[in-house]
């Protein structure tokens, strides 16, 4: 299958079901590289926030963006950038990291739910398209409206083998139309399974759960979670907390900064 046919079929997979899965999406030497960085990036002291297990595996990380520089990198070139440019345009950029792992000491589950938060430079302003603002690990955060949801694609990137032995994610296809949307149900679930090196590629409002790895396992689950938007502009004067652009000639500064 030649580079159009493939994001033209994974274009059209998101498009119908919320998602796509892109096999080999990156090499085993990058998923090497990046496992190694993320290590040395929990050893070191920090702001980067992380959740450990009782014998000290990270389970869950955020503020990764400046303390692993792969991260704003690695996504730029080969499938993983074809597929982000043919869903979100040429303005896109990277706008908020996590990390998660399911460790074989420290399981973990999630109902069915959809990614509806975003990280923002200042959560108090008002709005009728931002709405319970946080702070998650120091970040402020907002529960973004569909508009804005709809312009936004995450990327799960496994730098392990997924199978039912450690918990892997299911999604509801058709659910991510709104944030109200149920899809097939829940009795039409797709269980993602997944290579080292494959991606997800999924709508924030796509529904989905995790489930628990199974007990006795010695695998790890750890996946970088990527969410990337559409252009670096929010509407109501609001602003990404972080936003890395794609290409390094798009003004990501606030158009008010050269008002008169």
């Amino acid at each position: 299958m030649n580079e159009n046919m493939m994001n033209d079929n994974a274009l059209q997979q998101i498009q119908s079901n919320g998602f796509v899965v892109i096999e080999n999406a990156i090499e085993l030497a990058t998923v090497q590289s990046l496992c190694a960085q993320c290590e040395q990036a929990f050893l070191a002291e920090s702001d980067v926030q992380r959740a450990r297990s009782s014998r000290g595996h990270v389970y869950a990380a955020r503020n990764l963006l400046d303390v692993v520089p792969e991260i704003q990198t690695f996504w730029r070139t080969g499938k993983p950038l074809q597929l982000l440019r043919s869903v979100l345009g040429d303005r896109f950029g990277l706008v908020r990291v996590l990390f998660f792992d399911k460790p074989p000491d420290r399981t973990w589950t999630l109902p069915w739910h959809k990614d509806t938060a975003i990280a923002v430079a200042d959560n108090s302003r008002r709005s009728s398209l931002f709405s319970r603002p946080t702070q998650k690990s120091g970040v402020p955060h907002v529960v973004a409206g569909d508009d804005v949801l709809h312009q936004m694609l995450t990327l799960r990137f496994h730098l392990d083998d997924v199978t039912d032995e450690n918990g892997p994610l299911r999604v509801i296809p058709g659910s991510h139309v709104s944030s109200t949307s149920e899809g097939e149900g829940s009795e039409a679930a797709v269980t993602i399974h997944a290579a080292a090196g494959d991606l997800l590629a999924m709508r924030p409002l796509i529904t989905h759960s995790s489930g628990s790895s199974k007990p006795g396992t010695k695998r790890h689950r750890r996946i970088l979670h990527l969410e990337f938007a559409a252009d670096v502009n929010l509407p109501d004067g609001y602003q990404w907390h972080d936003f890395v652009a794609a290409s390094m000639h798009v003004d990501t500064r606030d158009p008010s900064d050269f008002a008169p």
